[in-house]
């Protein structure tokens, strides 16, 4: 797999040798979300507000860095755990995208994330899912199997937000394996311009937040960490997941 850095209009872009882009990074904001898929990605911070959640996270797959930069400076107190496939990615991250450091709080492991969910280890708040091969597609990383496993490294009350992609923005067959995984507690948003779409799935007891609180917390969101996901309640509430008013999962 051939990995490549281009720059545009003060952007830094990711490929895996094709024109795909697989992560970017405002070159004078490089803590902040460029892309709206991964901006999307964290709406899990305006289902679960609380400063000091997640208490540990998992990332699959590092790309640029974006979500786990994020993260690593507006959570300070979470503990990050990322893995990815490909040692190379790990390099570029730290030379090009401001990867920061190992610590106590961020752990970089090269792993198949696939095996890796197969393992007995600690459980996980969060766990965030955006991983792709050169052709942008997530094989393994999109099967029941797959999903059942990170299921299974949920902590209560846990969390499993995945970035999915088709050429076709046909997301049918994903989600379904993903409600199937989750007793049905699951949705997802309807695709971004990009192709992109964001679901997310929940276990331990029922998330139910007004359209008021969504809105009240990611006012709240925007002045903590600059991220405005406004944009993202509005399109909550368009969803078959908030009738009434009200999201419920």
């Amino acid at each position: 797999m051939e990995i490549e850095v281009s720059e545009e209009a003060g952007v830094r872009y990711l490929h895996f040798g094709s024109d795909w882009i697989q992560g970017a990074m405002r070159i004078a904001r490089p803590w902040s979300l460029e892309l709206d898929y991964t901006r999307e990605m964290m709406t899990c911070l305006l289902l679960r507000p609380e400063l000091r959640w997640p208490r540990r996270a998992l990332l699959v797959g590092l790309g640029a860095a974006s979500l786990t930069k994020f993260l690593h400076r507006h959570r300070p107190s979470t503990r990050i755990t990322v893995v990815e496939i490909e040692p190379r990615v790990v390099a570029v991250a730290r030379q090009h995208f401001k990867l920061p450091e190992e610590s106590t709080h961020l752990d970089i492991v090269v792993a198949d994330a696939v095996d890796f969910m197969m393992q007995q280890g600690p459980r996980y708040d969060l766990i965030l899912v955006d991983g792709f091969d050169a052709d942008a597609r997530a094989g393994m990383l999109d099967t029941l199997p797959f999903y059942v496993n990170c299921r299974a490294r949920l902590a209560d009350d846990g969390m499993l937000i995945t970035n999915l992609l088709s050429r076709r923005k046909d997301f049918r067959h994903s989600v379904a394996r993903i409600k199937q995984a989750f007793d049905d507690r699951a949705f997802a948003f309807p695709s971004c311009d990009n192709g992109n779409a964001i679901a997310v799935a929940v276990i331990g007891e029922q998330l139910e937040l007004t359209m008021e609180e969504l809105k009240k917390a990611a006012v709240k969101l925007k002045k903590q960490t600059g991220l405005n996901l406004l944009p993202t309640a509005a399109r909550l509430e368009q969803s078959t997941t908030c009738a009434g008013g009200v999201l419920s999962i």
